[in-house]
C-alpha cells in the first residue's frame, strides 16, 4: 500500500494534494478541533486524507510524532512579546493571543500538559516570555515566579474554560428552572453569581481571563517598582538575589 491507493469515495488520484507532513498535521488538528484528541486515529486520519492509514508513515513516525507536531503548529499561532513594545503591554498581548488560540484548539492545553516532548515553537515562545521579563527589569527569581504565574493562568483558565459548557439558550433554560426550586435563602451568594452568569455580558467589559490576567500583570509591576507596602517583603526578598 501507498500513498497512491485510493479509498472509497475519495478524489482521484491526479486531484489530490501530494502527502505530505503539514498535510497530515492540518488535517489531525481539523480532527481533533471538531472532536476531540480522541477522535484522532491513524484510520481516521487516512480516511480524512484519502490515502491508507500505512501511507502515513512514510511522513510521521508514529502517532506520538503527529500530537508533537500539532502542538508545533498550534504554538506558531502565538504571538510572541517583545520587551520593545513595553514588557506589560507585549506580555498581556502574548496571552490573550495564546488564551485565543488555545481555544480555538480546546484539546490542545491538556495535551500540552501530558507531552513529555515540547516543539520547538513552544520553546520559543518560554523563551520570549522569559526574555521579555528579564529585559523588563525583572530578577531572575522574580522571572521564574512571574513566567509561571502567567503560565499557569494562560493554560489553567483555558482547561477549566474549554472544559465548561457553553451557556446557550438551552442550558440557560434549564439553569433557570433548576434555581427556582433552589434554597435561595441558604446560599444566597451563590445564586446571586450564578445569575450573574446568566445576565448578557457588555461586549466592552473585560473578559474574566482578561481580568485575572491584569491583576497578574498589575501585581509583577508593583513587585518590580517596589510601590507596594504589602508586597514589600517578596519584593526585596527577589531584588536582592
Amino acid at each position: 500500500m501507498n500513498a497512491a491507493t485510493t479509498q472509497p469515495g475519495s478524489p482521484p488520484s491526479d486531484e489530490r494534494q501530494p502527502l505530505s507532513r503539514e498535510r497530515i498535521l492540518r488535517a489531525a488538528i481539523d480532527l481533533a478541533d471538531a472532536g476531540g484528541i480522541e477522535a484522532l486515529t491513524m484510520r481516521r486520519l487516512g480516511q480524512a486524507l484519502g490515502v491508507e492509514a500505512m501511507s502515513l508513515y512514510n511522513h510521521v513516525a508514529n502517532k506520538d510524532d503527529i500530537l508533537v507536531g500539532m502542538l508545533e503548529l498550534v504554538h506558531q499561532e502565538m504571538l510572541l512579546p517583545n520587551a520593545a513594545d513595553g514588557w506589560k503591554e507585549s506580555l498581556r498581548a502574548s496571552a490573550i493571543s495564546s488564551h485565543e488560540v488555545l481555544m480555538r484548539h480546546r484539546w490542545a492545553a491538556s495535551l500540552r500538559m501530558s507531552t513529555a516532548r515540547m516543539s520547538a515553537a513552544h520553546l520559543r515562545w518560554m523563551d520570549a516570555v522569559l526574555r521579555c521579563l528579564r529585559e523588563g527589569g525583572f530578577s531572575v527569581d522574580m522571572t521564574h515566579h512571574a513566567f509561571h504565574a502567567l503560565e499557569s493562568h494562560i493554560v489553567g483558565f483555558t482547561l477549566w474554560l474549554a472544559n465548561m459548557p457553553a451557556l446557550g439558550d438551552e442550558l440557560i433554560d434549564l439553569a433557570r428552572a433548576f434555581l427556582e426550586n433552589f434554597p435561595v435563602a441558604d446560599y444566597p451568594y451563590f445564586v446571586e453569581h450564578a445569575r450573574y452568569h446568566m445576565q448578557p455580558k457588555d461586549p466592552d467589559e473585560p473578559s474574566e481571563f482578561e481580568f485575572g490576567l491584569d491583576l497578574i500583570l498589575d501585581g509583577l509591576e508593583r513587585l518590580r517598582d517596589g510601590g507596594d507596602p504589602l508586597l514589600l517583603p517578596l519584593q526585596e526578598r527577589w531584588m536582592n538575589e
